[in-house]
Parts: structure tokens; C-alpha cells; sequence
């Protein structure tokens, strides 16, 4: 097969998981409150209060924000 011939997979640079903002919009927190608690190092107890949501909601929502990051953007060539 010559050099021409060769197929390049390439990757997207995006991914199909929600960003963080669409996240915390889907269940009604205000995103830029969310990030200043992150900053505050407030507890899953303290933002749950807060934020008037479970406290595994705001579990699930920090791991997602240390683990994916704001963007969640995944892929690349």
C-alpha cells in the first residue's frame, strides 16, 4: 500500500458529555456560584444547602468538575 493509500483516523476534538455550566443548568444551579463555592472548598453538606439539591448531586458535580474539568472537551488528532 503506498504512502498515499493509508487511512488516518482522526478524532474529534470535542466530546458528546455535558459541560459542567449545561450540567449545573440542567439542575437549576447557577453555575458561577458553583465555582466560587468549589473556591470557598465548601462541603457537599454546606453547597447542598445552598444550592437547595442533594448532597450526591453536589458529590457527582465536583467529581465531574476534578475529574472532566468546565468543558468536559475530550478527543484529538
Amino acid at each position: 500500500m503506498a504512502h498515499n493509500d493509508r487511512f488516518h483516523l482522526s478524532h474529534v476534538p470535542w466530546s458528546r458529555k455535558p459541560g459542567l455550566k449545561e450540567m449545573t443548568d440542567d439542575v437549576g444551579i447557577d453555575f458561577d456560584r458553583f465555582i466560587d463555592a468549589l473556591k470557598e472548598d465548601k462541603t457537599d453538606i454546606e453547597m447542598a444547602a445552598e444550592f437547595n439539591v442533594s448532597e450526591k448531586l453536589v458529590y457527582h458535580l465536583r467529581e465531574h468538575f476534578f475529574t472532566h474539568g468546565v468543558g468536559s472537551i475530550e478527543g484529538g488528532d
